[in-house]
C-alpha cells in the first residue's frame, strides 16, 4: 500500500515538474513568437520589417543614412556602457555619441551606398563561382581600404586630432589592424549576402555586422585604454599597455598643458616652475634657500649656527656647555 502510494506520488511530482518546464518553455516560445510577429506581422505587408524594406527600396539613401546614424551612435553608447567609460559628469552618453551618429549618417552611409552600388553594377547578372570570388576580392582589396581609411580619418578628428600629422599618424597606426578584421569578416558576410539577400538589403546587413563587431572592438579597446590610464596616473598594474581605438588619446592628454600633472608648466607637480615641490626655488622643501629644512642657514635644525641642537655651541644639548 505504501509502495503504491510512493509510486503515485513520484509520478504525480514528475508530471507536475514536466508540466511546469513545458509551461516555461511555452512562455519563452510565445515571447519569441510575439517578437517575430511584431516585426513581420506574419510576413504580411503591415509588419515593421516589410515597412522598412519598402522604404529601403523607395528612399534607399535616406533609409541607409537613418540606419547607419542610429547604429553608430548606439554602438558608441553601448561600448561606453560595457567598458564603464563615463564622461566627466559621470554619464555614458558622452559627446562622442552624437558625433558618431553624424559620422554614420552623413559620411559612412553615403560612401557605403555609392561603393556598394558600383560593386553591384559591375557584377550584376554574373552568377558564376568565378564572378562571386572576383567580387569578394574587389570588395576586400578596393572597397574596404577606401571605407576603412575614411573611417580612421573620421575617428581621429572625432577624438580630437586637428593637424595633418596627427591624422596621418592615426591612419598609419590603425590601417592594418582594421584591414585584418575586414579581411576576416567581409568575405563571410559578402558570401552570405550573395547567397541569401536581395541587393537592396546589403548595406543595412553590412551595417548590422559592423555594429556587432564594432561594439565589441570599441568596448575592448576602451577597457584597455582605461587600464593604461589607471596604470599611468595611479600606479595600477592591471593595465597591459596603452592601446585603444586609433585616435582615442588626442582628447585625453592632460600632461602637456599647465595644470594637471604638468611636469614643465606652472601648477600641479611642477619640478621647474614656481609653486609646488620645487627642490631649488624658495618655499617648500628648499635645501639651499631660506626657509624650511636649511642645513646651513640659521633656524631649524642648524648644525653650526647658534640655537637648536648645536653639539659645540652654547645652549641646549651642548656637550661642553649646559647639560
Amino acid at each position: 500500500m505504501s509502495v503504491k502510494f510512493e509510486k503515485e506520488t513520484i509520478k504525480t511530482t514528475t508530471g507536475a515538474a514536466a508540466s511546469a518546464a513545458a509551461g516555461v518553455a511555452g512562455e519563452k516560445g510565445d515571447f519569441v513568437h510575439e517578437v517575430g510577429q511584431a516585426l513581420t506581422k506574419g510576413a504580411g505587408p503591415n509588419g515593421y520589417l516589410a515597412a522598412y524594406l519598402k522604404q529601403l527600396q523607395k528612399n534607399p539613401l535616406r533609409t541607409k543614412m537613418l540606419t547607419s546614424g542610429t547604429l553608430s551612435g548606439l554602438q558608441e553608447f553601448l561600448a561606453s556602457w560595457i567598458a564603464h567609460d563615463r564622461s566627466k559628469s559621470g554619464h555614458y552618453f558622452t559627446s562622442r555619441v552624437p558625433k558618431m551618429a553624424i559620422y554614420g549618417a552623413f559620411i559612412s552611409a553615403p560612401i557605403g551606398h555609392v561603393l556598394i552600388t558600383i560593386l553591384q553594377k559591375l557584377f550584376r547578372g554574373r552568377t558564376s563561382l568565378k564572378a562571386k570570388i572576383l567580387q569578394i576580392l574587389v570588395s576586400n582589396l578596393i572597397v574596404s581600404p577606401i571605407q576603412n581609411t575614411i573611417y580612421l580619418v573620421s575617428m581621429a578628428i572625432i577624438a580630437g586630432a586637428r593637424t595633418f600629422h596627427q591624422v596621418k599618424a592615426t591612419v598609419k597606426a590603425g590601417f592594418m589592424p582594421v584591414m585584418k578584421v575586414s579581411w576576416v569578416v567581409s568575405p563571410i558576410s559578402l558570401a552570405f549576402a550573395q547567397k541569401f539577400l536581395p541587393e537592396h538589403t546589403w548595406v543595412p546587413f553590412f551595417n548590422i555586422i559592423g555594429f556587432i563587431i564594432g561594439t565589441y572592438i570599441n568596448s575592448h579597446t576602451k577597457k584597455k585604454r582605461l587600464a593604461a590610464l589607471r596604470r599611468k596616473h595611479y600606479g595600477d598594474s592591471s593595465g597591459r599597455g596603452p592601446s585603444g581605438r586609433p585616435g582615442d588619446d588626442f582628447d585625453r592628454r592632460p600632461s602637456q598643458g599647465p595644470g594637471g600633472y604638468d611636469t614643465k608648466g606652472p601648477g600641479g607637480y611642477d619640478t621647474k616652475g614656481p609653486g609646488a615641490y620645487d627642490p631649488k626655488g624658495p618655499g617648500g622643501y628648499d635645501t639651499k634657500g631660506p626657509g624650511g629644512y636649511d642645513p646651513k642657514g640659521p633656524g631649524g635644525y642648524d648644525t653650526k649656527g647658534p640655537g637648536v641642537y648645536d653639539p659645540k655651541g652654547p645652549a641646549g644639548y651642548d656637550t661642553k656647555g649646559g647639560y
